[in-house]
């Protein structure tokens, strides 16, 4: 049985070895990218929150209903 399906070769192997790398690297600078980009998505949600309960609250206070 052969074994010559895959290159062997020192350049090759090198090749091999720098693509391997390179999308290693990428992919975990993906991770950071896209946990940055939940961190802020999760920011403006808390951000539209607060504003949502400081605005009914104003409403409150200024209609004097009473709050819920």
């Amino acid at each position: 049985m052969s074994h010559d399906r895959f290159p062997t070769s020192g350049l090759c192997r090198a090749a091999f070895l720098a693509v391997a790398m390179l999308g290693m690297s990428a992919g975990l600078s993906a991770c950071n990218t896209m946990r940055g980009a939940g961190q802020d998505v999760s920011s403006v949600g808390h951000n539209v929150s607060r504003g949502a309960n400081a605005t009914q609250d104003q409403i409150t206070r200024s209609t004097g209903a009473s709050p819920r």
